[in-house]
């Protein structure tokens, strides 16, 4: 069973990252992880969220949940919007040999969580990410 640590309710713009980045960091911190995991895992949650942001959401208007659980020896970070489901499947990093900026977040993510899942459709209405790092 798990324990939730954190859950707050924001409107998914880029401008609200910076607070974002600060609960994440605040939150991780408390439950031991080093700090230079901690810089990765804000990294990866807030490059989660601008995807949210920009390819959800298309920079409109809309809100996020960023829940945050302690579940035995690891945090899951889960971010929820409430924008159409996307296909999960088409979900997935540019390639990275190709040499032009942007488009390596999901990439990035998958390199710094420990274990990434993405639920869309019938269970949930909007989408949703949620990211597992051992600690």
């Amino acid at each position: 069973m798990s324990n939730q640590l954190l859950k707050q309710r924001f409107q998914a713009k880029t401008e609200k990252l910076r607070e974002l980045r600060e609960w994440v960091r605040e939150v991780s911190l408390a439950q031991g992880m080093a700090e230079s995991r901690v810089e990765q895992v804000v990294i990866g949650v807030n490059e989660a969220c601008m995807n949210i942001i920009e390819h959800a959401y298309h920079h409109a208007q809309g809100e996020v949940i960023l829940e945050v659980r302690k579940d035995q020896d690891s945090v899951i970070y889960e971010l929820t919007d409430f924008a159409q489901p996307m296909d999960c499947a088409k979900i997935k990093s540019r390639k990275l040999d190709e040499i032009r900026p942007g488009g390596l977040g999901v990439h990035f993510i998958h390199e710094v969580m420990d274990n990434v899942e993405y639920v869309a459709g019938d269970e949930i209405r909007g989408n949703k990410i949620s990211m597992r790092v051992k600690i």
